[in-house]
């Protein structure tokens, strides 16, 4: 289900109306004067909302002597709503580009030269110029506290600070007796 047939779905499913339409049809398949009887509504009414169901494919019509008869497309409700969250969005791109130009920003902000001119106060910045510092860092490798100190102290004089916080972000690994650090890979 693309990101519009989803809003689609969503959109149909806010209205009572149709709602209560989409209830009668569980039960059984109906024409629109008998769906205007059982909801106490007008012909009318019922068939603008089962053009608007119609269209977004919750549900089906098929000819049955007389009648146009409409039926619930129950396939379309075997789809779970994280089904629908989790897929990746039509925007995605765009989001992506928007994520690294934040990023960019934040490091040009807070970077000059290399060096790193003050330590974040707001947590999402903070994670990005630690990651930033994270890259000095080679994975596989085990790293004493003055080897991480010296690689810190080259981005800024506040080595205590950022070593911390990076093992709080889990960017880097510490041992249990603190001596030793690595690079971690869930960045």
């Amino acid at each position: 289900m693309t990101e519009a047939e989803a809003i689609r779905l969503f959109k149909c499913l806010a209205d009572k109306s149709r709602l209560q339409v989409l209830k009668s049809l569980a039960v059984e398949d109906m024409y629109v004067e008998r769906l205007a009887e059982r909801l106490g509504l007008t012909a009318s009414t019922i068939s603008f909302h089962l053009k608007k169901l119609s269209d977004a494919g919750i549900v089906r019509a098929y000819k049955t002597q007389y009648y146009m008869m409409y039926s619930l497309n129950k396939e379309i409700f075997q789809t779970s709503i994280l089904e629908i969250v989790q897929q990746e969005s039509d925007e995605a791109k765009k989001q992506a580009q928007r994520d690294a130009e934040y990023r960019q920003r934040v490091i040009d902000a807070f970077f000059q030269h290399g060096k790193l001119k003050s330590i974040p106060t707001q947590l999402k910045k903070e994670r990005i110029v630690l990651e930033v510092i994270a890259e000095a860092f080679d994975f596989d490798r085990m790293y004493s506290e003055r080897e991480v100190n010296i690689i810190i102290a080259e981005f800024h004089d506040d080595f205590c600070t950022i070593r911390r916080d990076m093992v709080c972000e889990r960017l880097l690994g510490r041992s249990k007796t603190g001596t030793e650090y690595w690079r971690m890979k869930n960045i």
